[in-house]
């Protein structure tokens, strides 16, 4: 084992202490009035999409973010589906995304019949670039008729979709001049990144629309979940009505106006959401206060840093990342083995989508620091309850 691997052992048991017998990458926690609210969705027995805590919950989110309008639904991928399509996503267009993404982001956009076009991210935020994105569009065609062509495949390219990797805002400033630039629709893909906030602004709330997710693994959980943020009165209401299998509201009749999808979250989810919200506050400040603890071990390792928020930005610090100085796929998996060996659950970050078999020959931007980042960054335990409090 060479110096690396014994500093970065010794960083994590010094923030973590020693594993007993496992230490998870990021665990849900339920200390407050779960169980209380949850007993009593099933009292009442609406469990379903119709129920006091759907419409609770989403009044608790659109609060908290600033979001005029929240439409719950059963994931995120399942919220930027539907907000893609609600942005004028059509069969053959192509969607800008990061090629450092979860897989649910390509996926979004290809169950809209559209291409994922993958684009760079930056090394301060971890998304995409709006400065080489800048660059890059330079290549494409703009017209009144059309708007933004990609003049390679002759398709048109219909919105970008920045992800706030890992809590981290992107540069939405920027990302709006050259959406703005280049008539494009900004759909954010804020899954992971519930409080997190660019000067101010609470992230999803920047494009025309936005996407949250509450699976196990978030900062809140609803089981799974997710919702659709907007300003829009309208886009608001077509996104409930879509994800309601379309139907006409009627006491009893069963009308449909159109090819829908069955999307609603659950009273069940949501009641168990409600009570995740009462805690959000305490959540997020252990949460920072283990970024802290993390930041302030690592700054002393060589040839690894951990990454902070970027400026201008407050992180909610969903997944704590450290990065080597000298991107290895080599001495990243030597780590991973290692910690993972003695108890501590690290991962590295997600394999990049274009070297996805289903995604290889969608069209793609340069992508030199997203390469460099996958053979660098590692994910850290990151659990609220692991803060050294």
């Amino acid at each position: 084992m060479d110096q690396l691997e014994q500093d970065f052992l010794h960083g994590l048991k010094t923030v973590l202490g020693l594993p007993n017998p496992f230490v998870p990458l990021h665990e849900p926690e339920f200390m407050g009035n779960e169980w209380e609210l949850v007993k009593d969705c099933l009292d009442s027995t609406f469990v379903s999409s119709v129920g006091k805590y759907v419409d609770h919950f989403e009044v608790m989110l659109a609060e908290y973010t600033g979001a005029k309008y929240v439409v719950a639904v059963v994931n995120g991928t399942a919220a930027l589906h539907i907000a893609l399509l609600l942005a004028g996503v059509r069969p053959g267009d192509e969607v800008l995304i990061p090629a450092l993404s979860f897989v649910a982001t390509a996926n979004a956009v290809a169950h809209c019949g559209a291409i994922p076009h993958f684009i760079d991210s930056e090394f301060k935020t971890l998304g995409i670039d709006p400065h080489a994105l800048s660059d890059y569009l330079k290549h494409c065609s703009l017209s009144s008729s059309e708007g933004l062509t990609n003049r390679f495949t002759g398709r048109r390219i219909a919105a970008v979709v920045p992800m706030h990797t890992y809590g981290h805002p992107v540069d939405m400033v920027s990302l709006l001049d050259v959406a703005d630039r280049y008539d494009l629709t900004v759909v954010e893909d804020a899954a992971e990144s519930l409080d997190s906030r660019y000067q101010g602004q609470h992230t999803g709330t920047f494009g025309l629309l936005g996407t949250l997710s509450f699976n196990g693994n978030k900062v809140i959980t609803t089981g799974g979940g997710g919702a659709i943020l907007t300003n829009d009165a309208e886009l608001a209401r077509q996104a409930k009505h879509w994800t309601t299998t379309a139907k006409q509201p009627h006491r009893w009749e069963f009308f449909h106006d159109a090819v829908a999808w069955n999307y609603r979250l659950p009273n069940l989810n949501a009641a168990l959401g409600c009570a995740q919200m009462e805690q959000l506050p305490d959540f997020l400040r252990r949460k920072r206060l283990l970024a802290q603890q993390y930041e302030k071990v690592f700054k002393d390792i060589d040839g690894i840093d951990f990454v902070v928020e970027p400026p201008n930005s407050q992180s909610n610090y969903w997944l704590n990342t450290l990065r080597l100085n000298q991107p290895s796929f080599e001495m990243r998996d030597r780590l991973l083995t290692a910690a993972n060996e003695v108890g501590y659950q690290c991962r590295p970050t997600w394999t990049l989508l274009h070297k996805l078999p289903m995604y290889a020959d969608c069209p793609r931007a340069p992508l030199p620091i997203a390469e460099q980042l996958e053979a660098s960054l590692i994910n850290v335990p990151s659990s609220a309850k692991v803060a050294l409090v």
